[in-house]
């Protein structure tokens, strides 16, 4: 990321490491696998703490009907666990999307990190090279996560069948085959790169413009600026990237509980289905919680994230020191 605050140093200004390590550091003074630790741990707390509103928005763009209507979606569906699966309804599947969400976070900010200091070329400010690298991250993450978010979702269907993480992992293996697990990696992709291109442009570019409102502050008020850059950024890529969301839900819940199967993992032909079923409303059923979902997902997401790299970058001044 471009950080404007005084954690951010220019590569001229880092202390010079031995020949040996220079290699193994990369900018704001962190290394390779503290970049995967830091973006680990964010993405972990991340979707832990949504992933009842994530829940809420599998059930509403799984299936049809009153989903369709925003307000009466959200209300129905979290209505509707609550009575028939009580509270611990809304965190089925959470085992799935703690495999999936730590190892593919610190796929996707490692790589971001290493993309955007190399096609900065020096400027920290480069919002062409933040779009950039967030869509090298989303790919290269969306194949590590793609997996374990279609066992994630099959489990937070209404009724679904599988018991838990090893039984959906099992009877997909043994009844769909390993390409039942990427069925939706291409409209993930297709979806998360513009999601991506956006958040992150969004992010450096909100975090920059709070950071000059007040500069004096800018080192007191770093968490704040971090959550609110994050949110606003969120809530945006999560609005433009809702239809690719529905057709990505709809090819991993693909012939379970109820929902339609399809003969291809087109796009197109499940974007017409759905237009056919639900008209244009189910293009973006689930838009309400996919907002409030992002939007505080990305700010925790970021904060941690940040915070995390203060910790370890702290962690390596003293061993420096000492």
């Amino acid at each position: 990321m471009a950080d404007v605050s005084p954690n951010f140093h220019a590569p001229e200004l880092l202390p010079h490491a031995p020949a040996a390590d220079l290699a193994a550091v990369s900018h704001d003074g962190l290394c390779f696998w503290q970049f995967m630790a830091a973006g680990s741990v964010a993405g972990v707390i991340e979707h832990t703490a949504m992933f009842p509103v994530d829940t809420l928005k599998t059930r509403m763009q799984a299936q049809g009907g009153a989903s369709c209507r925003p307000g009466l979606g959200v209300r129905h569906a979290l209505v509707s666990i609550l009575r028939q699966e009580g509270p611990l309804g809304l965190y089925r599947g959470i085992g799935a999307m703690g495999l999936g969400a730590g190892p593919a976070h610190a796929v996707y900010f490692s790589v971001y990190e290493a993309s955007k200091e190399v096609l900065s070329r020096g400027n920290p400010n480069n919002p062409v090279a933040h779009a950039s690298s967030g869509v090298v991250a989303t790919v290269a993450s969306d194949a590590v996560f793609t997996p374990m978010d279609t066992v994630k979702q099959r489990l937070q269907l209404k009724s679904s069948p599988y018991k838990g993480v090893v039984d959906c992992v099992g009877r997909v293996l043994r009844e769909e085959g390993c390409r039942a697990f990427f069925a939706s990696y291409r409209t993930t992709v297709v979806m998360n790169a513009p999601f991506t291109a956006v958040h992150f442009a969004t992010y450096e570019a909100a975090k920059r413009g709070l950071v000059e409102v007040s500069p004096e502050n800018a080192d007191d008020e770093r968490l704040v600026v971090h959550a609110t850059a994050g949110a606003a950024a969120g809530a945006l890529a999560a609005a433009v990237t809702t239809p690719l969301d529905v057709v990505k839900t709809q090819l991993q819940c693909q012939g379970v509980c109820g929902c339609d199967r399809f003969s291809s993992n087109s796009i197109l032909e499940v974007t017409r289905t759905i237009v056919k079923r639900d008209g244009y409303a189910g293009l973006i059923r689930g838009w309400v919680p996919r907002m409030l979902f992002h939007a505080p997902a990305a700010a925790i997401c970021w904060s941690a994230y940040e915070s995390s790299k203060v910790f370890l970058q702290k962690h390596n001044n003293k061993n420096t020191v000492s």
